[in-house]
């Protein structure tokens, strides 16, 4: 143990007066080595060990003077994606034993740190942070357990989940001296992606115990150079980098980096002059890269920090749900609070021809509606943009438009893009879903995305209110978005349904819609169920058009139930007959309803908007001049 800490106390020493050299990445250099990596990288620590010891032998023959364990994802959360979450302390010190194996056999002066990754992986945060607690707990205690010099958390996106990995290791280093290493990952060159300033983030790193700050991953060498020229790094504390290769391209399907040998180490130099005193390379870098590295900068002291004049203002980024206030524009929002509200839904054409949109929704205003709401190929059957819609009914006719943004078809890029396009059309108000599953529509063969579940999305169209980018990049502007949420009640355990709206509406929705519902019974539940929601509900609506019409909604469309008794009644109709007999049944159940809720959400079957028309019409009777007092 005395050997241990004397080693632990020369590494902290030559951190502080040392460059020195860190290793390259791990699965690309075996990849490109022909080894067939297969489901975890980390696993290779108990499958193949030989080819992740060979890989730190290459690094250390190429001048790398601290080596990292192949742990960097070795945790339970990672690994149980494969299975492998029984063998978390297992992967994690065989991983330490490796690298020691390694630093012996190759008979260099060189250090093991004990790699611990973001739990989030880039993701788009599902959890609260605190959840991950026990996981950074195991893990860490596995690698300091078997005996490494040094800890190093690595590519974190959000500072919030890097200072919760900060404060569980450190109470465990602390008797053991241990220094630790945290290295944020930007999307933005000044910002984390939960909205802090880099020159924050390093002030609290290290606050809470970090011996050297920086950054590893996503950008490549100049990426990386810019961020910390415009960052104040505060007094006594290190500086490490871990560039990429660069940014990738595919070729013939798979990733490939430029061969930038060179150029990496005249980056390291710049790096360097920046202070920086741990180099070494993140994904796409090899041996040379490291070699490269050692060659420019291999032997020189550690530099005094240098920051920058008129570098950013440490700041404080508050994260607050920022909400529709009533009076700043028309809203369904604002006019639910006031008086019943329609809104109406009027699906986009399947066919290049707009005439007849435009004329239902024309009839569907003149009716009443105080807003159209298109979906967003709803069924997962194509149809005309919605956003392409919405702007031709709202410049032409005047008609505020609430379109649907599914989870479904965009990755995150497209996601951002398409609420920016939306902004700069001037309609503000969505309604975020999850969407149907692409396999159940006329496109079988489509890719389904889900980048995002709707409690994301919803919190990512706040945090564009709030003037942040997906990224954490600040805007110049804020959207203005009022932003609704689905709710299906149709499920066996109501209770559990409203327990996800409330996570819906902790997100960030301002409004809620329901799936259509069919009875006085189920509205009433609803009702109840809901009573304690701070945000108004619009109750759907969506008259039958005939009994097959009855039973595919109440057999196969998920989130729809219809009773016995309303499908029997339907039944003995047919044809325009069946629909009249569904727009009766429908304003049987509107009588009740507009007694118990301001928000009504109307839905017109197969583009049938003489039916919604009429019930429009029909709300507009009952409710006229007040008469009826809503309980909302």
């Amino acid at each position: 143990m005395g050997l241990q800490v004397n080693r632990v106390d020369v590494f902290r020493q030559r951190l502080g007066t040392d460059v020195l050299i860190g290793d390259g990445a791990m699965a690309t250099w075996l990849y490109q080595q022909g080894n067939a990596v297969g489901s975890s990288t980390e696993e290779l620590c108990l499958k193949n060990p030989e080819w992740v010891r060979e890989a730190h032998i290459s690094y250390l023959r190429a001048g790398a003077q601290v080596i990292e364990t192949n742990s960097y994802a070795a945790n339970r959360e990672g690994l149980s994606r494969y299975g492998l979450e029984s063998k978390t302390t297992r992967i994690n010190r065989a991983a330490v034993r490796i690298a020691r194996e390694a630093v012996e056999a190759s008979e260099a002066d060189a250090f093991v740190l004990g790699s611990i990754g973001s739990i989030t992986a880039a993701k788009v945060m599902t959890t609260q942070v605190e959840e991950f607690r026990d996981i950074f707990e195991e893990q860490a205690v596995a690698l300091l357990h078997e005996g490494v010099d040094g800890l190093i958390l690595e590519t974190f996106f959000d500072l919030e989940e890097l200072l919760l990995a900060l404060d569980v290791v450190g109470p465990l280093v602390r008797a053991s001296r241990v220094p630790i290493i945290a290295q944020c990952s930007l999307l933005d060159v000044e910002r984390t992606r939960d909205g802090y300033l880099l020159s924050d983030a390093f002030h609290k790193l290290k606050e809470a115990g970090a011996d050297l700050v920086g950054l590893n991953c996503r950008f490549g060498p100049a990426e990386i150079l810019r961020a910390l020229e415009r960052a104040i790094v505060p007094a006594d504390v290190g500086i490490s980098a871990f560039p990429n290769a660069g940014r990738p391209a595919i070729v013939d399907g798979e990733f490939s980096y430029k061969p930038n040998y060179q150029y990496f180490g005249e980056s390291a130099v710049r790096l360097w002059e920046q202070g920086v005193s741990l180099i070494g390379g993140c994904c796409g870098t090899t041996p040379e890269h490291i070699q490269a590295i050692s060659g420019a900068v291999g032997g020189l002291k550690r530099l005094p920090r240098t920051n920058p004049e008129s570098g950013p203002q440490v700041e404080v980024f508050e994260r607050e749900v920022v909400r529709f206030q009533q009076g700043e524009q028309h809203s369904v929002v604002d006019l639910v609070a006031k008086r019943h509200t329609v809104i109406v839904e009027f699906d986009s054409p399947r066919e290049l021809e707009v005439d007849h949109y435009v004329e239902g929704s024309l009839a569907l205003y003149k009716a009443g509606a105080d807003a159209i709401t298109i979906a967003d190929n709803s069924l997962a059957n194509t149809r005309m943009s919605n956003m392409a819609l919405g702007s031709i009914i709202k410049r032409e006719l005047g008609i505020e438009p609430i379109v649907h943004v599914a989870c479904r078809d965009r990755n995150l890029i497209g996601q951002q893009s398409h609420l920016m396009g939306l902004h700069a059309l001037g309609m503000n108000q969505i309604l975020v879903i999850t969407g149907d599953p692409a396999r159940v529509g006329d496109l079988p063969g489509a890719s389904t995305v889900f980048d995002l579940s709707s409690f994301d999305l919803i919190r990512m169209v706040k945090q564009l209110n709030q003037g942040v980018a997906f990224s954490g990049r600040p805007m110049k502007s804020q959207a203005r978005f009022i932003c609704g949420a689905a709710f299906n009640p149709h499920v066996r355990h109501l209770d559990a349904a409203v327990a996800r709206l409330e996570r819906k509406v902790e997100a960030g929705a301002d409004y809620i819609m329901t799936q259509p519902v069919y009875d006085v019974e189920t509205m009433l539940a609803i009702k109840e169920a809901t009573k304690h929601l701070k945000v108004p509900l619009f109750i759907g609506v969506m008259p039958l058009t005939s009994s097959r019409n009855a039973e595919f909604l109440h057999n196969e469309v998920p989130g729809i139930k219809i009773s016995q008794r309303s499908r029997e009644r339907i039944k003995r109709f047919e044809g325009a007959a069946a629909r009249a007999e569904g727009v009766e049944m429908c304003k049987e159940l509107l009588e009740e309803t507009v007694k118990h809720f301001n928000g009504i959400y109307l839905i017109t079957p197969f583009n049938y908007y003489e039916m919604t028309v009429e019930l429009t019409k029909y709300v507009r009777e009952i409710t006229q001049n007040g008469q009826l007092a809503s309980a909302f």
